[in-house]
């Protein structure tokens, strides 16, 4: 797995992101929690953990997928449409074999808070529409 604690940043210095359409704004930082790496996503008071190797798996799966694919971002307990990304995200076919989100009742929107910080990080690109496709 690659390194993206420095890239990412820390609890004293995270990283600010936008959601795809820019309608909000949030950061994320690398944390630990039980032994494992964690990407810690505040938006607002509210705060989501994913497990930081989603990166690496995303990338990878986004690169044997070769294009364009919708986002799909979905609370929890909504339905996500096979084909998106946050599907993938929750999938017992992708590599955890579940959801890569970690807190329970927040484990969803994965598809709207990950890929800007894929963005960020040169592993993929994102659609800016104010409105669009990304919660189909």
């Amino acid at each position: 797995m690659s390194d993206y604690r420095r890239k990412i940043g820390t609890k004293d210095k995270p990283l600010e992101l936008k959601t795809p359409p820019g309608t909000a704004s949030y950061t994320m930082h690398v944390d630990e929690k039980d032994g494992t790496d964690i990407l810690v996503c505040t938006v607002g008071t509210t705060i989501l953990h994913y497990d930081l190797r989603c990166i690496d798996d995303l990338a990878a799966m986004l690169k044997r997928h070769g294009d364009w694919m919708l986002l799909g971002s979905k609370d929890e307990k909504q339905k996500t449409n096979e084909g998106t990304v946050e599907h993938w995200a929750r999938s017992k076919d992708n590599p955890v074999g579940g959801w890569y989100g970690l807190k329970k009742n927040f484990r969803g929107r994965f598809a709207m808070y990950v890929p800007p910080l894929m963005e960020h990080l040169g592993l993929a690109e994102v659609e800016h529409n104010a409105s669009g496709p990304f919660d189909r």
